[in-house]
């Protein structure tokens, strides 16, 4: 708090006239900012007093030191000499940014007399992402991700588009199912990615479809593009760290209306299941640093929660784990939905039997463990529930037909505990799953609709 003067200190206009008058008009020596002997409040405007006392330096010393309290009071920029507010870069782009670092935008803004921005596509930590009119490329849609202006997320944001810039390197003519990035540039502080414009999820789809399962056709295309994509990654010595269904995208999610005949209602067939994989903010390169968290939760492999090293094989999990999550089995809607790792790791338990005794042992994690086993008790309201809601894996099998059955012994294979000996994709393509059709016809339509997506 600023100590009030001494009476010799004071203005000498404030040794003046006692009339109420006078005291009504004086508040603050308007040089030096400091009270007038028999004014305390300050509750009107400081007046000018011709007779201060103090030096010019002292008043800018004095009114600095004020102004730095109505900073922290007010939140506001200090004054300068002149008494106005400072302004500098940081309140030009405060201007234009949310408190969270979001950038203020409406529908029709231009951004570098290039992109206009007709629509909100979606939201997360990173930022947004727009669709937007590029007038360089004759008016084409494409979809404009906006990074927040956060030192953290600029910096992620480099190392995706490093992470793009390889993949377009690697698969020039976008045969991979990885999507393209068109450009880069930076806005104010924002880093701004374009790609090609793409549709729904398919976790979105899925929704809008009142969660109805993909056919196991479309499921066996959609599962095959994505092993081929993320197959390549691990080929250039990359890991996805963050696979599922949000970030497995449609080419065009346009529909028709067929009738259920199990389920009794109509629902949507999506008429081409050409899909991206998207989101590469999380990639890591094999010499890079590992993260110790990484993935997902309903997507993290054992390794990764008992802190045992990862690598490629996480990818791997994860992608086993996405039929059951996203486009197949959602009347295991809860499977490994869980805030918890004991309780994550009780229901792997429930599905896949018991964690293998030498992944116990050299897990760091040792608090979750007891005498070699996961210390859980099943008749607790968390076991309850664990033992109610999940429930060995083939005791999900729909249908008793060989695709069906090849399905669930892939994801065996996917979801291997030991990442040593869980299935690489490069194998798993060549699964019964993939290679063979128990409808020739269906298998046909598959076929032509991987040509389309060509």
């Amino acid at each position: 708090r600023l100590s009030h003067p001494s009476p010799a200190q004071t203005c000498s206009s404030s040794k003046e006239d006692l009339s109420p008058q006078n005291q009504r008009r004086r508040r603050r020596c308007w040089r030096c900012w400091r009270w007038n002997k028999w004014s305390r409040d300050g509750s009107s405007a400081p007046e000018r007093c011709d007779k201060s006392l103090t030096t010019e330096n002292e008043c800018r010393l004095i009114l600095q030191v004020y102004s730095n309290l109505i900073v922290q009071k007010n939140k506001k920029k200090p004054f300068d000499s002149a008494g106005l507010f400072q302004l500098d870069s940081a309140d030009i782009n405060n201007q234009r940014d949310t408190e969270n670092g979001h950038l203020i935008y409406k529908n029709g803004d231009i951004l570098v007399d290039r992109y206009e921005i007709m629509d909100t596509l979606g939201e997360g930590t990173f930022g947004k992402v727009v669709q937007c009119v590029d007038r360089s490329r004759g008016g084409s849609q494409i979809a404009l991700k906006i990074i927040k202006n956060l030192e953290k997320y600029r910096e992620a944001a480099k190392l995706e588009i490093n992470v793009l810039e390889k993949i377009i390197e690697r698969d020039p003519h976008n045969k991979k199912h990885c999507v393209q990035m068109l450009d880069w540039f930076n806005f104010y502080g924002h880093v701004c990615i374009s790609f090609e414009l793409l549709s729904l999820s398919t976790f979105d789809f899925l929704k809008a479809n009142s969660f109805l399962p993909y056919p196991i056709n479309q499921i066996r295309h959609m599962a095959q593009q994505i092993c081929h994509a993320v197959s390549f990654l691990h080929d250039n010595k990359l890991t996805h760290t963050d696979l599922k269904p949000e970030n497995i995208l449609f080419v065009n999610s346009e529909y028709s209306i067929v009738y259920n005949t199990e389920k009794k209602c109509n629902e949507r067939r999506v008429n081409n299941t050409t899909v991206r994989l998207i989101d590469f903010g999380s990639a890591t390169y094999d010499h890079e640093h590992h993260s110790t968290l990484i993935s997902t939760r309903h997507y993290r492999a054992p390794e990764v929660i008992m802190e045992l090293g990862w690598s490629h094989p996480c990818d791997v999990w994860s992608i086993g784990c996405i039929p059951w999550h996203g486009p197949y089995l959602l009347d295991m809607g809860v499977h490994l939905q869980t805030h918890d790792n004991r309780e994550h790791m009780a229901m792997m338990e429930r599905i896949l039997g018991p964690i293998p005794q030498r992944m116990i042992r050299k897990s760091r994690k040792q608090k979750y463990f007891y005498h070699g086993r996961l210390d859980w008790n099943e008749h607790s309201k968390s076991g309850r529930y664990v033992k109610t809601k999940c429930k060995p894996l083939r005791k999900y099998l729909m249908s008793h037909g060989r695709d069906h059955h090849n399905f669930f012994n892939l994801v065996e294979t996917l979801l291997d505990y030991e990442a040593s000996k869980r299935v690489s994709l490069s194998s798993a393509l060549s699964h019964p799953f993939f290679t063979t059709s128990s409808d020739p016809g269906k298998r046909q339509s598959w076929r032509n609709s991987c040509d389309l997506g060509r």
